[in-house]
């Protein structure tokens, strides 16, 4: 775009309402006690209207009729002022919920920052519940998370690189390290990925996770991610690249390992032993949560003799008459499970109890003696959607899996189970996230990060950062 060579205030509010010709653009123009003429453009329900009062309208009322731009510029209030030449500049900020001011005589404008976009307050994420520990949340607007980061991490070291991505949004993205702990060229690596990507609009920071992903058709993972400003700011301190989204209450961090998602914030709050045991349970679950319907399947109809001769009698009582096989039984329950969680999400408040009866009760009793689904397998997926939700963070990945293994069980048995197992491994083991591997730190194994992985050490212990992010200071702890 062209500088705004047009020096009268209507020629100049005409070139930016060409362009933004919508109705709640609005245009206030105002006059000093002198006389001079000034115009304020901004977006109706973005920009703070008591702010531009009290910072703008209000101090140039006593700007001279001859007053130039710099002369206009010390009266103002406002912490955030900014000079503008272009037009485009001009409708990005408006369209950004700050304030374009133009001068009557003036080629050249002043932007000023009172953007106050709608959102919520901050309070505690749904998905990271703690009993104890910080309980404040990322929110959508950027400024506030931001300044949660900010608020724990003081150090001169922690950089913040505002980009942009979208072509029509314009969406703000935050990339945040610390500098003399990231490596020198993660960062980079990180901001050129989001550049080679343009997509019309940005609404969430799982588009941004698509784009810095190096595999985003994989099942699993390549990137982590928080929404509490504690975990996020842990993370940072590890020597990881965090990525704060407009518009976006989840965070996203690189690189990334399958631990940290066994792992919670409340872990570094509690006592080492219980942390410990609950991570281990963590890892329990899900394994049980995706094997379990498998195994059951496989074991009725390829090896009965895995279940043992007193159960085998009550699923024998219990399955005797029941028109559907095994594995179409389970998938029957599987389907039914899925559709409840689906609904009990999309269902209002008020209907979503009411949906939990009908749903847990009367369907599932009602088919059980009906005969068409055996108790066993009511319990069965019932208990294995309690595992996987223990790591809510993976449940995404483990139910495909259970989808999956389920299949394999139903039509090769125990062989097919074992031997996807050994599939999925080999693959996860060659797998990386900027160059961690996903399985880090049990393969390749390093002894130093075992501290924190399965087993919680005591603070004392780790005094070093990761050794597998390989970061330029790995003294995370000094005693004196």
């Amino acid at each position: 775009m062209e500088k705004l060579y047009m020096v009268t205030l209507e020629k100049n509010i005409k070139s930016v309402k060409d362009v933004l010709t919508s109705q709640d653009i609005i245009v206030f123009e105002f006059n000093s006690l002198k006389g001079k003429r000034f115009a304020a453009i901004y977006a109706d329900g973005l920009a703070d209207k008591q702010l531009l009062g009290e910072l703008v309208v209000k101090p140039l009322k006593q700007a001279e009729e001859g007053a130039t731009l710099d002369e206009v510029k010390k009266l103002l209030a406002s912490p955030e002022v900014k000079d503008g030449t272009k037009i485009k500049d001009a409708i990005n900020e408006v369209c950004d919920g700050n304030a374009v001011l133009f001068v009557d005589g003036e080629k050249d404008f002043v932007i000023i920052g009172i953007k106050n976009p709608p959102g919520r307050a901050v309070i505690e994420p749904p998905t990271q519940v703690v009993v104890k520990g910080p309980r404040e949340g990322f929110t959508e607007d950027i400024k506030t998370n931001l300044g949660l980061v900010r608020k724990r991490l003081k150090s001169e070291n922690m950089k913040v690189k505002m980009l942009k991505s979208g072509k029509k949004s314009e969406t703000a993205v935050a990339m945040i390290y610390l500098d003399g702990v990231c490596p020198d060229n993660l960062p980079e690596r990180v901001e050129k990925q989001i550049a080679n990507h343009e997509i019309d609009l940005i609404p969430d920071s799982s588009y941004i996770s698509s784009f810095i992903s190096k595999k985003p058709r994989s099942l699993f993972k390549r990137n982590g991610t928080a929404e509490k400003p504690d975990v996020f700011c842990a993370k940072i301190c590890e020597g990881r690249v965090g990525l704060l989204v407009d518009g976006s209450p989840i965070a996203v961090t690189v690189p990334y390992m399958i631990t940290e998602d066994l792992q919670s914030g409340e872990d570094y709050y509690a006592l080492t032993y219980r942390s410990t045991v609950i991570r281990i349970l963590r890892v329990l679950s899900l394994i049980i949560g995706i094997f379990l319907p498998a195994m059951y399947v496989s074991a009725q109809l390829f090896k009965i003799q895995l279940i043992p001769f007193q159960l085998l009698l009550k699923i024998s009582s219990s399955v005797s008459g029941l028109p559907l096989s095994p594995s179409i039984e389970m998938f029957l329950t599987l389907l039914i499970l899925e559709v409840l969680i689906e609904a009990s999400i999309r269902m209002p408040n008020y209907v979503g109890l009411a949906m939990s009866v009908v749903g847990a009760l009367v369907l599932g009793d009602t088919a059980v003696k009906a005969g068409i689904i055996s108790t066993p397998a009511i319990i069965i997926i019932a208990f294995s959607a309690l595992c996987l939700y223990t790591t809510p963070d993976l449940v995404e990945t483990t139910t495909t899996l259970r989808w999956i293994y389920l299949t394999v069980a139903g039509s090769i048995g125990p062989f097919g189970i074992v031997l996807l197992t050994v599939f999925l491994i080999c693959y996860l083991v060659t797998e990386q996230s900027y160059g961690v591997p996903l399985l880090a730190p049990f393969a390749p194994l390093i002894k130093n990060d075992l501290y924190d992985s399965m087993i919680k050490a005591n603070l004392l212990s780790l005094k070093k950062r990761p050794e597998v992010f390989k970061v330029k200071d790995r003294v995370r702890l000094k005693t004196k």
